[in-house]
């Protein structure tokens, strides 16, 4: 992982004594997170910091090989755990900076859920109408519903989920298959925890055959300074693999709804729009497009004949039923790279349930945490491909949270035995305001993280 051209440190430009995995992640925040649900800082389960960091590498290792193609002199790339465990919490991080009076509390608790049996599942809805059907079905009374609906929306967002105990009562009180027939007929998603973590997966797919990216004139020495990527995606995954490609030099066209995607509103607010969604979308160009028109539609493959990727986290077959499959694109703009950053792939067939970072954590068998660290390293794994599409002049990449989970598992099999040797952060604003960590940060109306990566020319 270490050469001369590809550096990976543990402080990177921290001014920070670190030493190793438990140092990063109790220095970086990622203890401090990931222990909201559980009362007190807690350490992952994972070597995460240390398998993104390789994540990052190989993605600028990818970088620096397309740069070169294209005729941009850059020599070398370097990351750190650090970096990357600041690029993990940084949602968090911008929420708990924001110059907003508005402020979060969190209160302990959350899955995962155990039914009588003891066997340990997941659930997931982004409807409040499949919510109550579900509880209602199993008995339970309106308030306690009520009550247990935003904290469980809002669990990616807060890393905690404190649920009435009524709603742990009602699953604790039957056994797995009353529960799995229950979320059949209400369309809750459940999904039993893998007894042991998966591994049998690529983490992305590169296909096709697409043109080549010739020397450029850069505007500025970055790996992809003059490519323009259409991005057209929701909550964490998607829009990061943008936000890493923008970082990267890409000029990235943000295609929203009308009035905006509803994310940027939610609190804290830094400046005009949400904190958290500032995290992943800062930078970005933004154009609001009904795709639900055919209008809406042919606006955007007229965006796409000016692009170089076009990047999208639909739900299985929306593409096809908007007529923009990536043979549509590619009659907008033969060569363009389609890249589709799914939940879970083709592995559950065409019309799987709800695919988001807690239920195939679950599947997978990845270690549990209310943290979302399968979307994080789901859209570096989907960053990794687009870059390694454009490197071999690919015209397809597909990813999915699923296969970043195996290949989260795959890098778990070592574990760092170093001793803690730093103090635990227990205030993200405090870690924003500490110069030791000026460098990696970014302050404007709410703490940024700075581009993971140093290249040098």
């Amino acid at each position: 992982m270490n050469t001369a051209l590809d550096t990976v440190t543990v402080a990177g430009p921290l001014d920070l004594p670190l030493d190793g995995e438990f140092d990063v992640q109790a220095a970086c925040g990622i203890m401090h997170v990931h222990g909201r649900s559980l009362g007190e800082p807690t350490r992952l389960g994972l070597d995460y910091a240390s398998i993104l960091a390789a994540e990052l590498s190989a993605l600028g290792a990818v970088s620096l090989k397309l740069a070169r193609g294209r005729g941009i002199p850059l020599r070398g790339v370097s990351t750190s755990l650090a970096q990357a465990a600041l690029l993990a919490i940084s949602q968090y991080l911008a929420a708990a900076t924001a110059e907003d009076e508005y402020r979060e509390t969190f209160v302990p608790g959350g899955p995962p859920f155990r039914a009588a049996d003891g066997v340990s599942f997941e659930i997931e809805t982004l409807e409040s109408a499949v919510w109550q059907r579900f509880w209602t079905t199993l008995g339970v009374g309106t308030h306690a519903i009520s009550s247990g609906w935003h904290p469980f929306l809002h669990r990616f967002a807060t890393a905690t989920c404190p649920l009435p105990p009524q709603l742990w009562e009602a699953l604790a009180a039957r056994p797995i298959g009353e529960l799995e027939q229950v979320a059949l007929l209400t369309g809750m998603t459940l999904v039993r925890t893998a007894e042991r973590p998966l591994d049998r997966a690529p983490a992305f797919v590169v296909s096709g055959e697409g043109r080549g990216y010739r020397p450029v004139r850069a505007v500025e020495p970055l790996p992809l300074s003059g490519l323009v990527v259409l991005e057209s995606c929701r909550r964490v995954q998607g829009p990061l693999a943008g936000h890493l490609l923008r970082l990267l030099g890409a000029t990235v066209l943000r295609i929203e709804p009308p009035g905006g995607d509803p994310l940027r509103w939610v609190p804290p607010v830094a400046g005009h729009t949400s904190a958290r969604f500032r995290a992943l979308n800062d930078g970005k160009e933004v154009v609001e497009i009904d795709l639900s028109t055919p209008d809406g539609r042919q606006h955007l493959l007229e965006l796409a004949a000016g692009a170089d990727v076009f990047l999208h986290n639909w739900a299985p077959g929306k593409a096809e039923r908007w007529s923009l499959s990536a043979l549509d694109l590619a009659r907008a703009r033969p060569g363009i790279l389609y890249a589709h950053a799914s939940g879970w792939g083709t592995e559950l067939g065409p019309e799987p349930p709800v695919g988001t970072d807690f239920v195939v954590q679950a599947y997978a068998g990845v270690p549990p945490s209310l943290m979302t660290i399968v979307d994080v390293f789901g859209g570096i794994v989907c960053a990794h491909g687009i870059v390694t599409g454009l490197a071999q002049g690919a015209t397809r990449v597909a990813s999915s949270l699923l296969s970043a989970a195996y290949r989260l598992n795959a890098g778990a099999r070592r574990r760092c035995d170093r001793p803690l040797s730093v103090p635990v952060c227990d205030d993200l604003a405090a870690l924003a305001a500490d110069p030791r960590f000026s460098r990696a940060l970014i302050h404007a109306d709410c703490a940024l993280v700075a581009s993971p990566w140093e290249f040098t020319s």
